[in-house]
């Protein structure tokens, strides 16, 4: 019965779905956790989107992605990483039609926010190009494998430093809200919100993690191809939680982590 090898197509589908279920769950409780620690902290709303909420959501796309690749799936790695970003923009679109005072982007527009976007076409511009240089590795990785993680870390400091202090400011309306912090008197301790945010944070990571051999499952079982799997099932279901914070964001009037995250 533990043994995913000898899991039928009905107990791959039952995993898939309690784990799709957890991660909803989860993804949930930890947007006001989030929000709150950004407060706390002073990073800022788009900052802890993209750090705090945005690397917590994803932990479970990110789990079931390196695990596949570990066990030699490369294809269906890629195909959750890569649908993963194509569905969660979906997502982000979903948000916008339940904010219906004006448009998200215009609502929540500031520097970090716009920063983000251009990091994210950098990265994936970088992921583009590499099936178009020459074929070295380095004990098995590709040189762009290392410079993807250099350029997020800078990325990411440019984004904090454009909070603190931007060299330019999108012009205000009345449908802008800016990221202002909430009185930090009235919410739970700094050791409260980060212990819940770990908590969380692990069973967002063990219900992508036990994702992967339901997936695979479901795979051979279905005769679907791991291309599809990967985008139509498990790039939806770990993404999940960026539906779900995105819209409990937006209710919250965390218009910036919304798009942040």
């Amino acid at each position: 019965m533990l043994n995913p090898d000898n899991w039928t197509l009905f107990q791959g589908l039952a995993v898939f779905g309690v784990c799709a279920l957890i991660i909803a769950i989860a993804g949930t409780r930890i947007t006001r956790i989030v929000d709150q620690l950004a407060d706390r902290t002073g990073i800022g709303e788009a900052a802890a989107g993209a750090v705090l909420l945005g690397g917590t959501t994803s932990i479970g796309g990110s789990v079931l992605s390196v695990t596949e690749a570990w066990n030699g799936n490369a294809e269906l790695a890629m195909s959750n990483a890569l649908g993963g970003i194509a569905v969660q923009t979906f997502f982000l679109a979903v948000a916008d039609m339940v904010y219906r005072r004006a448009n998200l982007e215009h609502a929540a527009a500031s520097v970090p926010n716009m920063m983000q976007n251009a990091l994210l076409i950098v990265l994936l511009s970088l992921i583009l190009m590499t099936p178009l240089l020459p074929n070295v590795t380095v004990w098995g990785l590709h040189p762009v494998t290392p410079i993807l993680f250099l350029v997020y870390i800078y990325g990411i400091h440019l984004v904090h430093r454009a909070h603190d202090a931007p060299m330019w400011a999108p012009t205000k309306t009345r449908e802008t809200r800016e990221d202002k912090p909430d009185d930090i008197k009235l919410m739970p301790s700094m050791v409260r919100l980060t212990s819940e945010f770990l908590v969380l944070f692990v069973v967002l990571g063990f219900a992508g993690y036990m994702l992967e051999p339901s997936a695979t499952v479901i795979a051979a079982e279905t005769e679907l191809t791991q291309t599809i799997v990967g985008v139509m099932l498990t790039a939806i279901s770990t993404s999940i939680p960026e539906l779900v914070t995105s819209v409990a964001a937006v209710r919250r009037g965390a218009l910036t982590l919304a798009v942040g995250g």
